[in-house]
């Protein structure tokens, strides 16, 4: 109680001095609705986190106007998020009372039509400034189902939002279902349509993207208020989007996972750029000060907040829904496959992981192929010990996508993981294969590669099993398509997954070491 009461006297400290807005702000959501117990916090793995009931509550004793933007990834990755197709993120974020999104890649991944479903239910617009049909490329004709800007009046101000898509879209989604489209640059999209939205002379301007501040700032909570960011940080992401913007208060971005504690304040711009970590475990609250004799933007602060249940509490309102969505989802999620002798968990050094050693063991072994490969970022969580329910499958493959088979040679799979490589991390798990690699301070050197024990030669060829997703354009795939004979089983990979388990009854996580570091 003591903790609630000090949070409530946080939030609403700041009104008794100045017209202050707040703007709370979700990203990359994908489909966790409802509270879990955190157990990747050593220190609080009991304690109950996240959900839309406990934000719902947070908000309650909010004493400042507010207004709630999101930017993208609203439900791929979990079984209520995928069996509604986005529709349940809808009905929760129409109680809530959102007034804006931002599309995110994983929001077409199953297609155009049901995006437009979405919409269509949403008692708020999704934006996306810098999308536009390919066919009309000339004639910049925007996609007529996402708006570029809106205004929101709120307690006598008026906050114009700026939404804009990663142009990543194209292929981090799955190719095939924005193929017609064209996702322009994001910087250069904010510059055009910021001198429209200044026209209007807003009382501030805030921009949602759903790219990051940058890549190497990812999937983490992290303070970097104090950082200096270098020009080669900066280009690509949020910094650039605040600096062709000029005049935003804030930059919202997604897409990283990266969880921002204190937000960071462009050097340049004065703009306030802040992320919201993923799965709606935190959220971000920014204040927009307003000063009480001129009535003009006086200064811009974020900060994470985490959600714990035990400080929040949880609507009852917001559990009687996620109850419903649940009832019919559990008959089927609940349903016992098996059991696991181990956690099977991420890597802890960016090279290959116990979860993506198997979900490639599996690969490989269910199509009998010489080599499996898989894209780290399409595995989305971990089996822990214990029970293993459709569920737990679900959630570490929550994507549609299908094996696909195809012969490649030794010199492919080279430059397949020579493409891969991000630094000294890997974007590829395998089975089959040992990688013995030199790094050049943080470029990759030498690379031999091995099955078996024995080296493999340029001109030697494999029967090779990935997923569509990296054969039709995704990100890292390219290799891919310089093969022979490609084949879409029409498997997917999500139930060669469930497959396995059925089958074997207890599985165990596979040894690490598939990477070899030479100096």
């Amino acid at each position: 109680m003591k903790t609630l009461i000090t949070l409530i006297l946080l939030f609403s400290a700041t009104r008794a001095f100045s017209e202050t807005i707040s703007v709370y702000h979700t990203s990359d959501v994908h489909g966790w609705y409802m509270s879990k117990p955190a157990k990747w916090d050593r220190e609080n793995s009991t304690r109950s986190i996240g959900g839309f009931a406990a934000f719902s509550n947070l908000l309650k004793i909010e004493g400042n106007p507010y207004i709630l933007l999101d930017s993208g990834d609203m439900f791929q990755g979990t079984p209520e998020g995928n069996f509604t197709k986005g529709m349940a993120s809808v009905e929760y974020m129409n109680k809530l009372g959102y007034s804006a999104a931002t599309v995110g890649n994983h929001d077409y991944d199953y297609g155009e039509e049901n995006l437009k479903a979405l919409i269509a239910a949403a008692k708020f617009p999704l934006l996306g400034a810098n999308v536009y049909y390919k066919k009309d490329k000339e004639d910049a004709k925007t996609v007529e189902y996402l708006k570029p800007y809106i205004v929101i009046e709120k307690a006598g101000k008026k906050i114009a939002v700026l939404g804009i898509a990663g142009r990543h879209t194209a292929t981090s989604t799955l190719p095939a279902n924005v193929k017609h489209l064209y996702f322009r640059d994001e910087a250069k999209e904010t510059a055009k349509y910021m001198e429209e939205i200044n026209s209007l002379k807003p009382d501030a301007v805030i921009v949602m993207a759903h790219i990051g501040i940058s890549g190497k700032i990812a999937t983490g909570k992290m303070d970097i208020s104090t950082y200096t960011l270098s020009d080669a940080e900066v280009r690509n992401g949020t910094v650039e989007v605040a600096r062709y913007a000029k005049t935003a208060a804030l930059v919202f971005g997604g897409h990283n996972h990266a969880g921002l504690i204190k937000g960071w304040k462009d050097p340049v711009t004065g703009t306030m750029i802040c992320e919201s970590y993923w799965g709606l475990t935190d959220i971000t609250k920014a204040d927009l000060e307003f000063d009480d004799e001129t009535g003009k933007l006086k200064s811009v602060s974020c900060s994470l907040v985490p959600l714990w249940t035990d400080v929040t509490g949880e609507d009852g309102e917001i559990l009687a829904i996620t109850e419903k969505i649940s009832a019919e989802v559990n008959k089927e999620m609940d349903k016992l496959l098996g059991t696991s002798k181990d956690d099977i968990g991420l890597s802890k050094n960016g090279l290959d992981s116990p979860i993506g050693n198997w979900m490639t063991d599996v690969m490989r072994l269910s199509t009998k192929s010489d080599l499996a490969f898989q894209n780290s970022a399409g595995i989305r969580n971990v089996i822990n010990k214990g029970e293993i329910k459709i569920r737990d499958i679900f959630q570490v493959m929550p994507f549609e996508n299908t094996l696909v088979t195809v012969t490649m040679t030794g010199k492919q799979v080279e430059k397949l993981i020579r493409d891969n490589f991000r630094g000294v991390r890997t974007a590829m798990q395998v089975s089959g294969l040992t990688v013995k690699y030199e790094m050049n301070g943080d470029r990759l050197g030498e690379l031999i590669l091995e099955k078996n024990g024995k080296k493999i030669a340029p001109a030697d060829k494999f029967r090779v099993v990935t997923n569509n997703y990296l054969t039709t354009g995704g990100s890292g795939g390219k290799a891919f398509t310089e093969g022979e004979g490609m084949t879409d089983t029409m498997i997917p990979v999500r139930d060669a997954l469930l497959d396995w388990v059925k089958r074997n009854g207890e599985i165990s996580a596979p040894a690490t070491g598939r990477f070899v570091k030479l100096n």
